[in-house]
């Protein structure tokens, strides 16, 4: 019973309290409000509360968070910036062709850097897929485009050297591809480059710094990317096995930054440029200017024909010397006078002549040179081998194929190359004989008189240049080896020929007929005797 008391209380007073609220809500609108300032005062709103105004512009969205760089593109972009960066900044100094091939060298390494953020976002594709050939279409372009700059350039341009040197070893950017070791790939390119390259570091050692900067910046450029390699990817480029395919990570990259540019430019709200110069002064004129008074008679040759038609007068001005004055009475005299040189005599007619040229020095015969003492050393990846004169036994050289050889002033010697090099280099050595397994590139012979050369194995090329008298015997398995000769004389060569493999000597032509055709054109060809 008391419970529903309760119960019964509380719903009256509930029912009391909304009488009340709503007794209220009556008298509040029934009653005048008073009158702020004569105006109306604005009714409290009886309905909801209206939406909060919306912002016209919408909310800027989230800045997306940098995607962090694999390390193994961090190291790389640190070879570029260093290695790469260097060579190109010294081939523009060069100016020409050379900035033109660095420039495409450069966007070369730039579109590698994008290939290597690739693999680390993707899986490895077939090799043969399309895919995998348009990844590599840039690097084939960039080869192709260092290469023509090299084929537009004369052959007897003073720059054709440095573009060989970068043109036979562009190819080092096939080292993505190469698996395993390519760092054994990007050696044997280090060594094609030495080849052009030590031409440039022989003509330009003692003319111009700046050249020799360069090539060693190129050797340098190919060092360092030995290091990265050998650090990074010692066993080739792993590619990512838990990737995405190479599709979606090619539009991932292109979605995200560009890498940095290593141009330095302009930055923005920097001070404007200096104002440009003023209109230059007037031209100076002279012909107001004051003459110079022409010379007095006193001097000059007039005076001393004047001087000598006087006859005996001429003796009446000068005065008598005493013995005191007499240098070769007086030692004294002799100790503290000084001759005049030649040109401050103002009395002799001779003063008035330029003085002649002394005569060039002529060089001194091989004869009567002083005898340096023979070297041998093997400098970094090129072994220099001088001074060599009349040795009883071979000098032997074990060489490999990152290997160049530079033989010069060596006489009377016989060199043996054990290995397969990649270029010799051979200057003023008459009466040489050389014997070669295996090379890579070629044999360059310059003023080498009496030349005797043996090939083992295979040898793509051989260039002489001023050689009078040469043996070359070429083995089986080179054949197919090219010679170039100019200003040579008495060149044969002895190739193997019939079953019991005779050696058969064949000599170069020495003679050029040259007539101009019914048509204009002026031919040439070689002269043959018969008999």
């Amino acid at each position: 019973m008391a419970t529903n008391n309760m119960h019964n209380l509380t719903t009256l007073i509930k029912r009391l309290e909304a009488a009340t609220s709503r007794l209220e809500d009556i008298a509040t609108s029934t009653i005048d409000l008073p009158r702020l300032n004569g105006a109306a005062p604005t009714p409290a709103p009886t309905g909801p509360l209206p939406a909060p105004p919306v912002s016209a512009q919408p909310p800027a969205p989230p800045k997306p968070v940098p995607e962090e760089v694999p390390e193994s593109v961090e190291e790389f972009d640190a070879f570029i910036d260093a290695s790469v960066k260097k060579y190109v900044t010294l081939s523009n100094d060069l100016g020409g062709s050379v900035a033109e091939q660095a420039s495409s060298v450069l966007r070369a390494f730039i579109g590698q850097r994008k290939f290597i953020l690739l693999t680390t976002k993707a899986k490895k594709p077939d090799l043969n897929s399309p895919a995998f050939m348009q990844l590599l279409k840039p690097l084939q372009e960039a080869i192709t485009s260092v290469v023509d700059i090299r084929e537009k350039e004369p052959r007897n341009s003073p720059i054709f050297n440095h573009l060989s040197a970068v043109s036979e070893s562009i190819t080092v950017l096939a080292w993505v591809t190469v698996d395993p070791k390519p760092n054994k790939h990007v050696e044997e390119c280090l060594g094609s480059s030495q080849f052009y390259g030590n031409r440039v570091l022989k003509e330009y050692k003692e003319k111009d710094a700046k050249h020799v900067a360069w090539i060693q910046s190129y050797y340098q450029l190919f060092k360092d990317l030995m290091e990265y390699i050998r650090n990074t990817f010692p066993q080739g480029i792993p590619w990512n096995p838990k990737g995405v395919s190479v599709d979606e990570a090619v539009k991932s990259i292109q979605s995200s930054p560009p890498p940095v540019v290593l141009q330095p430019k302009a930055a923005a709200g920097g001070p404007p440029p200096p104002p440009p110069p003023g209109p230059p002064p007037p031209p100076m004129k002279f012909d107001d200017a004051p003459k110079a008074a022409p010379a007095a008679d006193s001097g000059g040759l007039g005076a001393v024909f004047n001087e000598l038609n006087k006859g005996e007068a001429v003796t009446k001005g000068l005065r008598k010397v005493n013995a005191d004055q007499m240098t070769h009475k007086n030692p004294s005299l002799r100790a503290g006078a000084t001759v005049p040189t030649r040109s401050d005599s103002q009395s002799s007619v001779n003063s008035l002549r330029a003085k002649s040229p002394a005569p060039g020095k002529k060089p001194k015969p091989e004869s009567m040179r002083t005898k340096k003492p023979p070297v041998k050393k093997l400098d970094g990846n090129k072994w220099i081998i001088e001074n060599y004169d009349n040795e009883s036994q071979p000098i032997e050289i074990e060489a490999s194929i990152s290997h160049s050889i530079l033989i010069s002033r060596c006489s009377k010697t016989t060199i043996m190359v054990k290995g397969k090099a990649n270029a010799i280099s051979i200057d003023n050595s008459p009466r040489l004989s050389l014997i070669v397994e295996s090379l890579v590139s070629s044999i360059d012979v310059i003023k080498a008189s009496n030349f005797a050369l043996q090939v083992l194995g295979t040898l793509p090329t051989i260039l002489m240049d001023q050689v009078d008298g040469a043996q070359v015997y070429l083995g089986k398995d080179s054949m197919n080896t090219e010679v170039f000769s100019s200003k040579c004389s008495g060149i044969n060569l002895n190739i193997i020929e019939g079953e019991d493999e005779d050696y058969k000597e064949i000599a170069l032509p020495e003679q050029i007929r040259t007539y101009i055709g019914k048509d204009g054109k002026v031919a040439s060809e070689i002269v043959e005797h018969a008999g």
